[in-house]
């Protein structure tokens, strides 16, 4: 086999509202194969959103075992959100059909690491070594919030079942943020065991890998906790999402978790319209504080989660091709403060855009340094590709809509953008690389 692949396959397939991202390396005398991310948490908008969308699921996952051939070389979980690794749950029966294709590596978040979970979360020295005891109490304390932040997932969607809690748009975003939050047991026992018989690699920001010929991958995230603190030093400003600690999740969890009398004795729906008016109003606006107080919280959680994702960069015949899940601006800011990776990222030739279109997961300094931008037409122009589904996330009168208006615009007109919802191909958008 020849030290570089000749061209580069990439398919989108249409998940809805997750991503699902296949690339066929083609060398001269066979392909290999890269799965990045299989998951959704609402089916596009040609499928029926019923039947938690499992046929249409299936269908994606028998047409990556025709395209692989029944073998995958590579698969990536960018991080634990089901909208990114609910495909590969065997309680759908489609991470099943994945595993059969026996991945020969499998590439997770140093926040996945197994072994970093037993005996009181103790770290491990492929995960984050720095000779300090305070160093592994630190990443068994982060780990642990990642636990209790789950907990905290379920609470929310069970209180958002009730019909009491507040008004309707509100509730959806609760259930859909909560959802996407939860752990995903069964997805996440399968990556485990796949990497178990093949090769496991839990990554951080830094690290060199060696899965495929001719090919050089580079992990730009997510920062293990040495590396976070070092730029939470840098900046004069950090967000109290950065990188948070079990003190404050772990307290969130057991109070989402104890049955408060006052919860028990929630006046219902038939109570309240039996009150005065100025008691119901004040009923009311005490439900829509508390609803939106729990948004706040799961919106944290969710960011928090989306800066434990993997970012890869793929360098091929002097392609460089970058993937960053949903890692948002903390999880770049390790990356963008390293020179020798910001002068690499100016050649960057095509971008997996983060997050869904999210205006967080694109941050200016890095949409800055693309040189390969230009008007339609330019030679070598920059390719974009985005997975999404309007009207699940954020919203438009604050601004954070996924995707975001004012993003997409600058993607359309500085890059050759391609959206699974836009797609001539509505099932799976194909994008042809010749190196």
């Amino acid at each position: 086999m020849p030290a570089a692949p000749t061209s580069v396959t990439i398919r989108m397939y249409n998940v809805g509202f997750g991503d699902c991202f296949l690339l066929t390396f083609n060398y001269a005398r066979a392909a290999r194969h890269m799965l990045v991310d299989y998951g959704s948490t609402s089916a596009p908008k040609h499928v029926p959103q019923t039947g938690k969308n499992s046929d249409y699921m299936q269908r994606v996952a028998e047409d990556i075992k025709a395209v692989c051939q029944g073998k995958l070389d590579v698969l990536v979980a960018t991080h634990r959100h089901r909208d990114h690794i609910s495909g590969f749950s065997t309680d759908a029966g489609t991470g099943k059909i994945i595993a059969s294709l026996n991945p020969r590596c499998v590439i997770q978040p140093w926040t996945e690491d197994p072994r970093a979970k037993t005996n009181a979360l103790t770290a491990t020295a492929s995960v984050y070594t720095s000779g300090k005891p305070d160093s592994n109490k630190m990443t068994a304390h982060f780990l642990g919030s990642l636990q209790d932040m789950h907990g905290i997932a379920e609470s929310i969607v069970r209180l958002a079942a009730r019909p009491t809690l507040a008004g309707s748009q509100t509730l959806k975003q609760l259930r859909f943020l909560g959802e996407d939050n939860i752990k995903n047991t069964a997805a996440v026992r399968n990556l485990i065991e796949m990497g178990k018989r093949g090769t496991a690699y839990y990554v951080n920001a830094g690290m060199k890998l060696n899965v495929l010929p001719g090919v050089k991958c580079t992990v730009l995230g997510p920062p293990t906790l040495k590396q976070s603190d070092a730029i939470r030093r840098q900046r004069a400003r950090d967000p109290d999402s950065f990188w948070q600690f079990r003190a404050f999740w772990g307290t969130q969890n057991f109070a989402m978790r104890t049955p408060l009398a006052a919860q028990r004795t929630r006046p219902s729906n038939s109570r309240t319209r039996s009150l005065p008016p100025s008691v119901r109003w004040f009923v009311s606006q005490s439900r829509q504080i508390h609803a939106t107080q729990l948004l706040g919280l799961v919106r944290d959680l969710d960011s928090v989660m989306n800066n434990t994702s993997v970012i890869l960069l793929l360098e091929v015949a002097g392609h460089k091709l970058l993937l960053p899940g949903d890692a948002q601006i903390e999880n770049w800011a390790y990356a963008l403060s390293e020179p020798k990776w910001t002068r690499v990222l100016q050649g960057v030739n095509l971008y997996k855009v983060g997050h869904h279109g999210s205006l967080n997961a694109t941050p200016k300094p890095l949409w800055a340094l693309f040189k390969n931008k230009g008007v339609r037409g330019k030679k070598g122009r920059l390719d974009t590709l985005c997975s999404t589904k309007a009207g699940k996330h954020g919203s438009v009168t604050s601004g954070t809509e996924v995707p975001r208006r004012t993003l997409v615009e600058e993607l359309k007109k500085a890059s050759s953008f391609v959206s699974s919802e836009g797609s001539k191909d509505p099932f799976c958008s194909k994008i042809e690389l010749v190196l």
